[in-house]
């Protein structure tokens, strides 16, 4: 099996000034992604296994926290000019990364895994269920992370239209319970599958041929605010402090320091 990790990351920001090169409970936010592909490598790997790690910007502030962590796998790739604006469809850098990975290394991949560097809260465990169950069902286009929703278009989710606000969806349910299930996509981890990348139009990718892992929902799973960067660290100390499957990632980013 041969795997390509990608970490994207841009320059710029509007919601969080530079967030890709921020600490993070005194931890560079980027580590714990590396943190996370540097221990399913040393717990899930076999021996014919095949993975490079490649780091996606045009961030200098980026690139000297991935080449000072104490990951050493890693490839550093400078964005090109023409997908650094904040209206490039993240999936078109993406396959700019299997494409120039393949050019260097001279490797097909099976799969192609993107973190999202301002999503920390992963485990192991989730990445590997990514990979698992993509490569299980190679008809599929990508397996991305999801928890279940807060709210729901058929019960508690409303919209404003001609003065009123309604019900997103039109219903008769008196329940959540009743509503048809729904799911977040949290922006945490995708599994793409490298011929999708290359074929399928970017702007409408995620309407088709996809399927999720579900992920433990820790109420913020992305940091696109200053508010959800200062909420998200007092959730992640708490699950850093009890769960043990949280806490192997931020012990293994905090020996890089």
């Amino acid at each position: 099996m041969n795997i390509l990790f990608t970490l994207c990351g841009r320059a710029g920001s509007k919601g969080v000034k530079g967030k890709n090169a921020r600490d993070f409970l005194g931890i560079p936010l980027a580590w714990y992604s590396l943190a996370a592909i540097n221990l399913y490598v040393e717990k899930c790997i076999k021996e014919d296994d095949h993975v490079d790690v490649v780091v996606n910007t045009d961030s200098e502030d980026l690139i000297h926290l991935a080449n000072n962590s104490g990951f050493k796998g890693i490839t550093i790739q400078r964005r090109n000019e023409n997908l650094a604006g904040d209206k490039v469809p993240k999936v078109a850098v993406i396959l700019d990364c299997l494409e120039r990975a393949e050019k260097q290394f001279d490797f097909s991949y099976d799969v192609v895994v993107d973190l999202d560097i301002t999503s920390p809260l992963r485990t192991v465990a989730d990445i590997q269920n990514a990979i698992d169950k993509k490569l299980a069902r190679p008809e599929v286009d990508v397996v991305y992370s999801v928890t279940h929703s807060r709210r729901n278009p058929y019960f508690n989710m409303v919209k404003e239209e001609n003065g009123f606000f309604k019900k997103a969806i039109p219903s008769q349910f008196t329940t959540r319970q009743e509503a048809p299930i729904f799911y977040d996509m949290n922006a945490s981890i995708y599994a793409y599958s490298p011929t999708a990348l290359k074929e399928k139009d970017h702007s409408s990718f995620f309407n088709s041929n996809c399927d999720a892992i579900i992920m433990f929902d820790t109420g913020i799973l992305d940091i696109d605010s200053e508010e959800d960067y200062e909420l998200m660290q007092v959730i992640a100390k708490y699950l850093y402090d009890n769960i043990s499957k949280f806490s192997e990632i931020h012990n293994k980013a905090l020996s890089w320091k």
